[in-house]
């Protein structure tokens, strides 16, 4: 795994320690040797070190070349993330990030897909919480659905948690691009082959109360309805006719109108430079909560499917979000794609496309909970 020594990229170390041992053969990868050695040595595994720099395309080319599948966590991805893609990609070794850079994803497509398909390389982003509990429980939700009508899914987030400073200057650095981030998915657009005959959208939600949820809900725009979306253009169990809305659950409207405000404030203050870096040294890179932090944090999905006269309710839930099960769900992911049965696939593709069920049963034996809680 490359960015072990970042504080997620340590996290999922520790997980590999614990969990990925036995036929699993890993290692970590990076800059600094001596950062590395220190690393292995507090986790008490005996894992190779190898020598990779973002910088240096042929030292990418050999740690893919030597991989089955590429772990990294180096962020901010549209920063440094594509020569890792393109090494992946060429080699033909499988992929897994944490990003949740929609511009990032959509040009690694418009770039690397094509050559991923022929090599066989399957690229796998945003395996963390973006978007794993989102990609896998609409999945999950709509196996408890028939498949022959429309089907239409609406996502609810509620969570607790800090964030790393890797994740503001991520987050902050999407928010100054949202203009690039725009073009990307266009040219994605006309390059992406469409759904086969189906009709598969995201839909805008509305904020306001909503009484399903008995909680003030507001659309949501991350990266997950967009994989949720991508998911369901690639698997006809989604429907000839699916639809997708996404929101942030809040109990207290005086809540959910401060994430009004703190949202709109940072994506203004993200355009100028100088705000830019103000913001960025709130949280700088490297730290993040600390383990007593994390063990308070949590996460919840509910989900909400209707096709025709059924509905059903899910749930996916877990502990902390940001960095706890983030870092389960990319070493599952690994793993997964390491180990298990899997349908074939290959070039940029989803978790549920490229994993399903399967690594949905790893995260459950993990800790992570997928529940049918309501069914009519």
């Amino acid at each position: 795994m490359l960015g072990a020594t970042g504080f997620t990229g340590a996290l999922t170390a520790e997980y590999l320690a614990a969990h990925g041992s036995g036929a699993t053969r890993w290692a970590v990868a990076g800059r600094s040797r001596s950062k590395l050695e220190a690393l292995r040595d507090r986790l008490g595994v005996d894992v190779q070190i190898l020598g990779a720099d973002i910088g240096d395309q042929a030292s990418l080319r050999r740690l893919a070349e030597t991989s089955r599948v590429v772990v990294t966590t180096v962020g901010p991805y549209i920063r440094y993330g594509e020569p890792v893609v393109a090494a992946c990609a060429e080699a033909g070794a499988d992929y897994v990030d944490l990003t949740g850079e929609p511009e990032f994803v959509d040009r690694m497509y418009v770039r690397h897909h094509a050559t991923a398909e022929r090599t066989g390389a399957r690229l796998v982003h945003a395996c963390g919480f973006d978007s794993v509990p989102h990609d896998l429980g609409a999945l999950f939700t709509v196996q408890h659905l028939p498949q022959h009508g429309p089907i239409r899914v609406r996502g609810y987030v509620s969570a607790s948690g800090l964030p790393s400073g890797g994740t503001v200057d991520s987050a902050v650095t999407s928010f100054s691009r949202y203009g690039q981030a725009a073009t990307a998915h266009a040219e994605r657009r006309r390059t992406e082959p469409g759904a086969g005959g189906r009709r598969v959208r995201t839909v805008a939600g509305r904020p306001g109360y909503d009484g399903d949820m008995g909680a003030w809900v507001l659309p949501l725009p991350t990266i997950d309805p967009q994989i949720v979306v991508r998911s369901a253009r690639a698997l006809d169990r989604y429907g000839p006719d699916f639809s997708y809305s996404h929101f942030v659950a809040v109990r207290n409207p005086a809540v959910a109108a401060a994430l009004t405000a703190g949202m709109a404030g940072t994506f203004a203050l993200a355009q100028l430079p100088a705000t830019r870096r103000l913001l960025l040294r709130l949280r700088p890179s490297g730290g993040g909560p600390t383990a007593e932090q994390r063990e308070k944090a949590w996460f919840r999905v509910r989900f909400i499917g209707e096709a025709g006269r059924r509905r059903v309710v899910t749930e996916v839930a877990g502990g902390d979000p940001g960095y706890g099960e983030t870092s389960k769900m990319l070493a599952e992911s690994a793993l997964c794609l390491a180990n298990d049965a899997l349908p074939e696939t290959a070039g940029q593709v989803t978790t549920a496309v490229a994993m399903g069920d399967a690594l949905r049963a790893r995260l459950e034996r993990a800790g992570i909970s997928f529940r049918v809680l309501q069914r009519d």
